[in-house]
């Protein structure tokens, strides 16, 4: 296989606008371990390992369990995960996958658990690790 464009080497200034979304979410209201779900869930429906590898460390770090981890991909058939979670998740999943849109009972199922300023925190979550999934799917990123 030929080697790939590294972006961040290439043309640095590319990245300053990820950089920024992932400042805005550091300071956002988003707790920690939503952010890793939206991140690991994204990124096993995109099939990017070099961010599944991250963040499932991340959540580690943030003392998710191995069993949620492992779970993620089955969130509906287990109660491990809370009501904001599962919320959380299903935005994630219609966001990723923007095929049939996002639905109306999804996004209120969403609005109704969580205010305008953290809902919008979730969405711009979801929209930049899929924007990081492309990035290293497309570039072949190792771990």
């Amino acid at each position: 296989m030929k080697k790939r464009v590294n972006i961040y080497e290439t043309d640095t200034k590319a990245y300053s606008g990820m950089f920024a979304l992932e400042a805005y979410l550091k300071e956002s209201e988003l707790k920690p371990l939503h952010k890793e779900l939206i991140k690991i869930r994204a990124s096993q429906i995109n099939g990017c390992a070099y961010c599944l590898n991250m963040h499932t460390k991340d959540a580690r770090k943030l003392g998710e369990t191995e069993q949620r981890i492992y779970l993620l991909n089955a969130w509906r058939e287990t109660s491990l995960f809370s009501e904001e979670e599962k919320a959380i998740l299903a935005l994630t999943e219609e966001v990723t996958i923007i095929q049939n849109h996002v639905s109306d009972e999804t996004y209120q199922n969403a609005a109704a658990l969580f205010d305008e300023q953290y809902l919008a925190a979730i969405i711009m979550a979801i929209v930049t690790i899929n924007s990081w999934n492309r990035i290293a799917i497309t570039t072949k990123m190792e771990f």
